[in-house]
């Protein structure tokens, strides 16, 4: 409910930021139907933690105001019986949480990030574009210093394939473009270097039209790609990925281990809330509401400063998406076995 009620206003937010973009580039009424179709599951799989605990705190405090509470366990239930249906619950949300994760919400963020780079971006998408290097497969490696998404042009290219542990030839060229009409590429000042027992030969021509069996494109993929694709797809690209020497994997494996911790930090949020807002307090429910907003900046902030350390430096991915969740686990089992009864 909580979610339902912040999606109208999240929705009118976002398009009083973009209309501007949106009629200046006519964008059709149907994609942008979509678009917040897309919105609406994107941010609310993002989200959903905080909602979660913020709706836990606001039903619990709203027992511990009418007494209710202070009932239950009068009449000899004990805590832990009192916390089966949060468990029931929370379960449910759970399961929800983790089909939302690896199917819905992959489809939801391709569409949120093709349409922002299509009409409000202008298609410049976020790629890798400095040094590129990347093994095609178990024989060939490709190395470029500079790659333009937009035209599919990359500059100093460089070609190496070997038959075993033997570099066999070496293709070089300054630049190399991709000519989508016929699936080919065009080489400028193009050189190759071919290794035999007897010698090494050598081709060169001015321009050369050839063929390989990568698309530049594909071998840059958009930095949210992890984002678009389901659970296993996911697992096999990041394995793809790897053999191929790309330096975006930590990026790839924190997405890979969220859509596995957000349902378990579904339980550890539910008994952080129950815990803290089972007492009736002086201040009513305001005064749960507030620390209960405060932890959740904190777990927030762990979660995004974490998954920032992991995408950008050496610092293990399944450590820093599980650090915020052993944490607050920590945390609950304290405020669970110190919770009044």
């Amino acid at each position: 409910m909580m979610l339902l009620l912040f999606i109208p206003i999240g929705i009118v937010v976002n398009l009083a930021e973009k209309i501007g973009k949106i009629l200046e580039n006519n964008v059709p009424f149907p994609a942008v139907a979509k678009y917040y179709l897309d919105f609406t599951i994107y941010f609310a799989n993002l989200l959903f933690p905080l909602f979660l605990f913020l709706s836990v705190i606001w039903f619990t405090s709203k027992l511990a105001n009418n007494t209710e509470i202070v009932a239950f366990l009068s009449s000899g239930v004990s805590f832990y019986r009192f916390l089966r249906p949060y468990f029931i619950g929370a379960s449910i949300v759970s399961l929800l949480a983790l089909v939302l994760g690896m199917y819905l919400a992959p489809n939801a963020s391709k569409g949120f990030n093709e349409f922002k780079y299509t009409y409000l971006k202008k298609g410049v998408k976020v790629q890798q574009t400095q040094n590129v290097f990347r093994q095609i497969n178990s024989n060939d490696i490709i190395y470029v210093s500079a790659f333009n998404p937009r035209t599919k042009v990359g500059q100093n290219f460089t070609f190496e394939h070997f038959n075993g542990n033997r570099l066999e030839y070496k293709i070089f060229s300054n630049n190399i473009r991709y000519i989508e009409k016929d699936t080919s590429y065009l080489l400028t000042n193009y050189f190759k270097r071919t290794y035999t027992e007897d010698g090494d030969y050598f081709q060169t021509e001015r321009r050369k039209d050839t063929l390989f069996a990568f698309d530049l494109e594909d071998l840059t993929p958009v930095e949210y790609i992890a984002e678009t694709l389901p659970y296993i797809q996911l697992s096999n690209f990041i394995d793809k990925e790897k053999s191929r020497g790309s330096s975006n994997i930590g990026r790839y494996e924190v997405v890979l281990y969220r859509k596995w911790s957000l349902p378990v930090s579904v339980f550890i949020l539910t008994i952080i809330a129950v815990s803290v807002s089972s007492i009736k307090r002086r201040g009513g429910m305001g005064v749960n509401l507030a620390f209960g907003i405060g932890i959740a900046m904190i777990y927030v902030f762990f979660d995004k400063v974490f998954g920032v350390m992991a995408e950008q430096s050496d610092f293990p991915p399944l450590v820093a998406v599980w650090f915020p969740n052993v944490i607050f686990g920590i945390l609950s089992i304290y405020l669970l076995f110190n919770a009044k009864r």
